[in-house]
């Protein structure tokens, strides 16, 4: 059975008026064109729903039914076209986004506290993946947005720089790489090295490195996070790379040392990639504003890229 909604809509008109006449003048349609209309809807229930009478129409027991089923489901309409519309408007909306490991863990959780704070009718889904499944997200219409850094080369993709980090080198303060200047990514090759899970961002760009590697990097212990990084390394299991960011934030409470590594690959800079041609809705284009304007983000942004030094 397929009823159409202008016809739910034309039979509360005359359901209410009682009259096909009156009905038709409710609607702006005419007479003969209400009457086929109600006839086709009564073939397509496969029912009768009126009484017709000279003076007028009266709901029979399965009229009354569809008039009450009626009013529910057009009601349940005009409720659904509001909901949509504050989605338009940007007053109320889910946003998903695909993010790496260090926008997860390092600076979404402000982010995010900050704006649904200021949007309490946007909920955000924010998953962490690997950088080729974020850009096929973004491509694809799965996500939303999707965060990334290092070079990003995909037609169909609008890329906002937001940040530049680096990757460091973590080492404990009484290691043999603590003292000097910055160190050369090979150089890290005859130590025991934490590492991060399969799954995360960073670890994947490191395996990418040692395909292209002369000596093999010895992963001692791979865990979860760059803190758990910097704790193993604060214990004395290893050495890692962790972004600068990261670093920088947990020296305050451990006892590592940070090394600039003298490679080009270090510096990273950061994006939010877009779908090119998307029209972004309000609350989208909110949550973007918020992340560039991040503490450190914009000042971040305008500070030259720092070149690393090494020792003699």
């Amino acid at each position: 059975m397929h009823i159409d909604l202008r016809d739910l809509r034309l039979f509360i008109h005359v359901a209410e008026s009682k009259s096909l006449t009156r009905g038709a003048e409710r609607s702006h349609l005419s007479l003969p064109a209400v009457s086929a209309r109600m006839k086709e809807l009564e073939a397509q229930a496969g029912v009768r729903l009126l009484y017709r009478a000279p003076r007028g129409v009266a709901l029979t027991p399965a009229g009354q039914s569809l008039l009450q089923h009626a009013r529910i489901i057009l009601g349940q309409i005009e409720h659904m076209k509001s909901d949509l519309q504050r989605f338009g408007e940007g007053v109320q909306g889910h946003i998903r986004v695909f993010a790496n490991t260090t926008a997860v863990t390092e600076f979404m959780p402000e982010v995010l506290a900050t704006f649904l704070a200021d949007h309490p009718q946007v909920d955000v889904d924010l998953q962490e993946r690997l950088t080729g499944e974020i850009i096929r997200g973004v491509l694809d219409g799965t996500t939303d947005l999707g965060i990334t850094s290092g070079p990003i080369e995909a037609d169909g993709l609008e890329k906002h720089h937001f940040s530049t980090d680096r990757l460091i080198l973590v080492v404990r303060p009484d290691h043999p790489l603590a003292a000097g200047g910055a160190v050369r990514f090979a150089d890290v090759m005859g130590y025991d090295y934490i590492g991060l899970h399969e799954g995360s961002t960073l670890q994947s760009f490191i395996n990418t490195l040692l395909q292209n590697a002369r000596h093999r990097l010895h992963i001692r212990v791979q865990v979860s996070n760059f803190e758990s990084v910097c704790r193993m390394v604060e214990a004395g299991v290893g050495i890692g790379v962790v972004p600068e960011s990261a670093a920088e934030r947990h020296r305050k409470t451990m006892k590592i040392a940070v090394k600039q590594l003298d490679e080009d690959w270090a510096e990273r800079k950061r994006y939010i990639l877009t779908r090119r041609g998307d029209s972004l809705p309000g609350y989208t284009q909110a949550l973007i504003a918020c992340i560039m304007a991040h503490p450190g983000h914009a000042a971040n942004r305008a500070q030259p890229a720092r070149k690393a030094v090494r020792s003699k």
